[in-house]
């Protein structure tokens, strides 16, 4: 009971895990069919396979499992050739990982921000959605996000932890508020970004973050406009549009050229959808 209690513990702390299982044993083994082992993300253990180089073997195969989130079948035959273990048994060893659901972090919680909300807890996500008027930081407001906070954009990641696969979408209503959230952004060391807006808002931003002396490299990370080229209008087409990109990026299939290729045109300042597509 420890090791699923443990399990759920570190899913709920964000962090990802493997259980190891003996699916089968043939011959003479130090531990028998059902036994397990939780491997952390660290590399650390709770519950044993018996100990000795197959466990060392496991543990090295669970971190893999846990990178490629995939799990995988490792077969372990009991001879002197494996650190002279010489039970003269084999073993079958299923490593399931456990990978915490991937977070979004909404910034601003508008029109745009509260239909992202809920296409993005429909699609697996924690959501975490935050914005400086506690009028629409609200969870009547945002019923489908798990965390609602009212705070100021520019220091909320010296309050806020993130992870480096944590995706980040900006959806305020102003450009000052927009630069107070990417300049907070662009301080933590995720891998998304995406900012709603147009192209000529990209060109105003990014002119301001250059002046305020962040690299080149830094104001590529940002997405704008963000979300697929799908010709989204409404906030809800926009918001699929955002979570296509967003599930397309964590997949590694995003091309080179995601800053360029994404769709969001159709936005006004305030994070609602324009009435007409414009021409791009």
């Amino acid at each position: 009971m420890e090791l699923y209690e443990e399990i759920i513990r570190l899913k709920r702390a964000g962090k990802s895990s493997a259980v190891a299982t003996i699916v089968q044993c043939l011959g003479s083994s130090p531990q028998k069919a059902g036994a397990k082992m939780l491997i952390r993300e660290d590399g650390s253990i709770m519950g044993t396979l018996g100990g000795g180089c197959m466990e060392a073997e496991v543990i090295q195969a669970s971190l893999m499992a846990i990178k490629d989130a995939s799990p995988l079948t490792f077969p372990f035959e009991l001879t002197e050739k494996h650190g002279g273990l010489v039970c003269g048994g084999k073993v079958l060893v299923y490593i399931e990982p456990v990978i915490p659901d991937p977070c979004l972090i909404i910034l601003g919680a508008g029109h745009v921000g509260r239909a992202l909300s809920k296409v993005a807890k429909f699609s697996g996500f924690r959501v975490t959605v935050i914005d400086d008027r506690a009028e629409y930081a609200d969870r009547t407001h945002l019923p489908d996000a798990d965390d609602v906070l009212v705070n100021n954009f520019d220091g909320i990641f010296d309050k806020l932890s993130v992870e480096k696969n944590t995706s980040i979408v900006i959806a305020t209503r102003g450009h000052d508020h927009d630069l107070e959230a990417v300049i907070a952004a662009l301080k933590t060391d995720v891998r998304y970004i995406g900012l709603v807006g147009s192209k000529r808002k990209r060109a105003v931003l990014f002119h301001a973050l250059r002046a305020k002396g962040f690299s080149e490299d830094d104001t590529r990370r940002v997405i704008i406009p963000v979300g697929l080229p799908i010709g989204s209008v409404s906030p809800e087409e926009i918001a699929v549009s955002i979570m296509a990109q967003i599930i397309q990026h964590r997949r590694a299939n995003a091309p080179s050229d995601l800053v360029d290729s994404s769709c969001s045109g159709l936005i006004e300042e305030d994070g609602t959808g324009k009435a007409t597509p414009s021409v791009r």
